[in-house]
């Protein structure tokens, strides 16, 4: 029988690779998105997958959301927190409304997914959950403080997560991409990218496919025994 995945935020780039890469390996994949209905729903035509809405800061509607994928799919498998959203601000121009915009759609979101997903985890002593941080978690960026904690919150919650729930044979792991060619880094200029890419010891941008060959290897059986790690996928730049 085919596991099931869900991607949080597939129509962006990384969640947009999960999702083909995913459903060509077999899984039933749901495809979620909040405001970008068209991209998502062309994706989930795209590899025959199952579309779903919510604001995942909102409970209620990430409940109806996973209830909607038993009804549909079955229980989730595997969860991919890819969903979320960056800022580039100097800290003294911050304000409360940054710092709850960037923990409820980087934190907050994959809380109450995660908690969701582990419902049916504990049941079957089973499960991945996968989140996507960034290399920014771990060393910080100047102009993006609020993003960085937000994104090192996400990697103290994999490590915790991972303790609680390794009894019961579900994995709990992080990916902290690098510099990848996304939507996200559309405001760089080219000029930019490139001083980026020369940073980077293996003197590229990363794909998005990059990153979503680390998540299809920790869904699988070759990281059973792997749990409550962070797997840096940035060419090497943060070491």
């Amino acid at each position: 029988m085919s596991k099931v995945v869900l991607v949080t935020g597939a129509s962006g780039g990384i969640g947009c690779a999960c999702a083909r890469l995913f459903a060509a390996s077999g899984y039933k994949v749901a495809v979620h998105f909040n405001n970008t209905q068209a991209p998502a729903a062309a994706l989930a035509e795209e590899i025959g997958g199952f579309l779903v809405q919510a604001e995942l800061s909102d409970e209620a509607q990430v409940a109806r959301m996973f209830e909607k994928i038993r009804s549909h799919l079955g229980a989730v498998d595997v969860l991919i927190n890819n969903a979320g959203v960056a800022q580039r601000k100097l800290f003294d121009k911050t304000a409360r409304a940054d710092y709850e915009y960037l923990f409820s759609g980087n934190v907050l979101s994959a809380v109450n997914c995660s908690r969701e997903a582990v419902k049916d985890m504990l049941h079957r002593h089973s499960g991945a959950i996968i989140n996507i941080s960034s290399m920014w978690g771990v060393s910080g960026a100047s102009c993006e403080v609020l993003y960085s904690a937000s994104k090192a919150a996400l990697i103290g919650f994999t490590k915790a997560l991972a303790k609680e729930l390794g009894p019961s044979s579900i994995n709990v792991n992080c990916i902290a991409p690098g510099v990848i060619d996304t939507r996200m880094n559309a405001d760089l200029s080219p000029e930019d990218m490139a001083a980026l890419a020369e940073e980077t010891p293996l003197c590229r941008i990363g794909k998005a496919e990059d990153v979503a060959k680390a998540a299809l290897f920790l869904a699988s059986a070759d990281a059973s025994f792997i749990t409550g790690q962070i797997l840096g996928v940035d060419g090497g730049f943060i070491v």
